[in-house]
This record gives structure tokens, sequence and C-alpha cells, in this order.
């Protein structure tokens, strides 16, 4: 039996996976945490092979807790299952540590033959995740401004760009204002634009936010 434990700040999105997965004979789900805190208590308490993680979580996104697991040396295998496109961050997990990359638009089944792939120890990617990274591997990449960005500062820059106030970000990072208009200024530097307008232009016109 496959021990999974889900996190996702979205009790809705946990209650639709962990219906998906329980319809599978081989699967169980031992444990639901809405956030890093309850996150980190339940793996002390709940040994699992699994981890189910979205990436946008409140505080510590799921890259920040992939960053953490794996400086930990922790020896637990994530899947990542997230709404962002896999251009966006499908290639930034799997380099902090994460075993697969479902986006969570896609048919649920996919969610279960990834969970079991995990599970054996084997990564996990789509058809469109593995042709990235083939090209990335035989032909030169220009690299794009925005992928230089640290993973806090992509996070803030597509809710900026999703319309989102610096105090609605904050409360939802759970950062200060202060914090995060450091980050805005970094990537405003980074990408050479001087407003929220011209940073929402550019996300669009890359695909970084629908438009």
């Amino acid at each position: 039996m496959i021990k999974v434990i889900l996190c996702d700040d979205h009790a809705l999105i946990r209650r639709g996976i962990r219906d998906t997965l329980s319809d599978a004979a081989d699967i169980q789900v031992v444990g639901e945490a809405g956030d890093y805190g309850e996150l980190r208590t339940l793996l002390r308490n709940t040994p699992c092979d699994v981890l189910v993680l979205d990436i946008n979580l409140p505080g510590r996104s799921g890259l920040d807790v992939l960053h953490v697991l794996k400086d930990e040396g922790a020896n637990l295998r994530v899947l990542v299952v997230s709404m962002y496109p896999e251009d966006q961050y499908a290639i930034r997990a799997l380099r902090a540590g994460a075993f697969g990359y479902v986006n969570k638009g896609g048919d649920p089944a996919l969610i279960v033959a990834a969970v079991r792939t995990v599970a054996q120890g084997r990564k996990y990617v789509t058809p469109e995740i593995a042709q990235m990274l083939v090209e990335s591997l035989t032909t030169p990449v220009n690299e794009m401004a925005h992928e230089k960005l640290s993973d806090r500062e992509l996070q803030t820059l597509v809710m900026i760009a999703s319309g989102k106030r610096l105090s609605d970000i904050a409360d939802e990072l759970m950062l200060s204002p202060k914090t995060v208009s450091v980050y805005r200024a970094r990537v405003l530097e980074k990408l050479g634009l001087a407003n929220n307008s011209e940073l929402t232009v550019y996300a669009i016109r890359n695909g970084l936010v629908g438009s």
C-alpha cells in the first residue's frame, strides 16, 4: 500500500485529489495539511511514501518546502501538483528535489500514475516536460530574464501580474508588506521594468499569466 500525505491550502482541491487517489486500491491517503506548519507536524508523526505538494501555499511556498526537505536530507519522495503550467515551475521543482510534476488541470488519472511512479523511486514527467528537458540539453538556451528570478521573486511577479495588491500578496504569503515590496523592487530591477503595468505586460507576453 502506498501511503500518501496531501499538502494544499484549498480544502476542496485536497478533497478532489484524495477522492481520486482513494479510488486506487493500492493508495491510501494517511494525512492532509493546509500549510507548511501543519505539514511539518504531520511528517513528524505520520510516515508516508509520497508527499503530494502544491506550490502556492501560504507562508512558505511548495518550492520553499522542497528546498528545506532537500537541505535536511529528508528521504521523502515529493510529487508537485500545481495549477501553474509546466513551463513556469516544473523544471524549478525538479531541480529543487521533486520526483514529479503534474498540472491540476490535467486528467485525474495522471495523478494516480504519477504517485505510483514516484513511490517506486522513479521520476514522473509529462511528455511536455520531457520535451523541455531534452531541449535544454540539446540546444543552446537563451535564458529569459524571469528565469533568473528566485522562486519567491517569480511567485511575486505572477501574483502582481494577476492583479493582486501588495497587501493581499503579503497576507497570502504570510509576509510583511515591506518584504513583498522588496521582492517587487528586485523583480523590477532584474527585468529592467519601471512599474506594475510594465511588469504585467511582460508577464502576459511571456505566458506567465493569462491575457
